[in-house]
């Protein structure tokens, strides 16, 4: 067989302009997975409550990112999605493709120039971090839809806690520490609680207590509240960080329904009552920049933070195409491919993800 690699991202609109904008929010809004209900009521909400309004406020908020990784570069999604597809490619020296499960390069692009490329074997990376059926399963499953029987597909799992992965998080957040600064707020995308509770297998763990996430159960296998608990966990011990050092918290919530808490918005307009004055902030649920974290998080979460009395606001980077991170993921490409790597011999290898078959 001939083995390829598919990279997945969530997704940009092609320009900021309101029509790309409103075409990129109608497709993924319109997936069960993102708002799970009905398709009559998800179509009502979708043509009714928000297409008519949100594409201009979202597309003035692109325009205010747009080329922020340099001049010309535009979505910087899909810039440094791009970067990681190239690296990806000449370490592993095999077919590479990036698609976006939502907007474009599309999947069904992708996986016809694999095709092309005579791609039997397929590799998929989606490229979140934590499990969520709004990012991870939602890709999964339309990947495999649209190859069909056309070729055998294995999926990389959520990497939350895997030891390179964090090692990268850690180092890019160190390299960002100011001088001086008095805490470290690790802010996650927000998701519904009624999504935690649906992904709970056992029905009766998650949300169900105050201590959950840190009561074992085979649902943290699949739950996305305790995977960004875990990576923010891990990073913090790495960085020798104590417990009132740091915390989590949920951004972007949408709508009225109960999201996870506690709430970013309401974090950052709190902690400078609470002797916080100079904040660094983290969003580890993106390993590339987008406008929830430059937009969101490096213009409004700033205005928000300092108008309440905050002195010093940092916001660190995604992982973009730093070199340690590149290095993680293609590693776990050949391992999950059974690919001979130089850098180490295999006992000293670092561990990856096992594939989903």
């Amino acid at each position: 067989m001939s083995s390829g690699i598919l990279l997945v991202n969530l997704g940009t609109p092609a320009s900021c302009s309101v029509t790309d904008v409103r075409r990129y929010l109608g497709e993924f809004l319109m997936d069960p997975h993102v708002i799970d209900v009905p398709w009559p009521i998800r179509r009502m909400i979708v043509s009714c409550f928000v297409l008519p309004f949100r594409p201009r406020r979202s597309a003035a908020a692109y325009a205010s990112i747009w080329d922020a990784a340099g001049p010309g570069t535009g979505s910087p999604l899909l810039h440094y999605s791009r970067a990681l597809e190239q690296g990806a490619r000449a370490a592993v020296q095999l077919p590479c493709e990036l698609a976006m499960r939502y907007g474009e390069p599309s999947i069904s692009g992708a996986l016809d120039r694999l095709q092309a490329a005579g791609v039997d074997d397929l590799l998929v990376v989606p490229l979140y971090p934590q499990f969520a059926d709004s990012t991870w399963t939602t890709t999964d499953l339309r990947v495999r839809e649209l190859a069909g029987n056309r070729m055998r597909i294995r999926t990389l799992p959520p990497f939350h806690a895997e030891p390179d992965y964090i090692a990268a998080l850690a180092a890019l957040v160190r390299e960002h520490l100011p001088e001086q600064w008095d805490h470290l707020l690790f802010s996650y995308h927000g998701l519904p609680e009624r999504h935690i509770t649906r992904a709970d297998p056992t029905g009766n763990h998650c949300l169900k207590s105050a201590n959950c996430c840190e009561t074992p159960s085979p649902a943290h296998k699949t739950c996305y509240r305790q995977h960004c608990r875990s990576t923010s966990l891990r990073v913090a011990e790495a960085l020798g960080l104590a417990p009132e050092q740091w915390s989590v918290s949920f951004q972007s919530r949408l709508g009225r329904q109960p999201w996870l808490r506690p709430y970013t918005d309401h974090v950052l307009a709190e902690l400078p009552a609470r002797d916080v004055r100079r904040l660094v902030v983290v969003c580890p649920a993106f390993v590339a920049d987008n406008l929830e974290t430059l937009e969101e998080m490096g213009l409004g979460g700033r205005e928000t933070f300092l108008e309440a009395g905050g002195l010093d606001y940092t916001l660190v980077p995604c992982l973009n195409n730093r070199g340690d991170w590149m290095q993680a993921l293609t590693r776990w490409c050949r391992a999950a491919l059974q690919i001979p790597t130089t850098e180490s011999a295999p006992e000293e290898s670092p561990s990856a993800p096992s594939v989903v078959r």
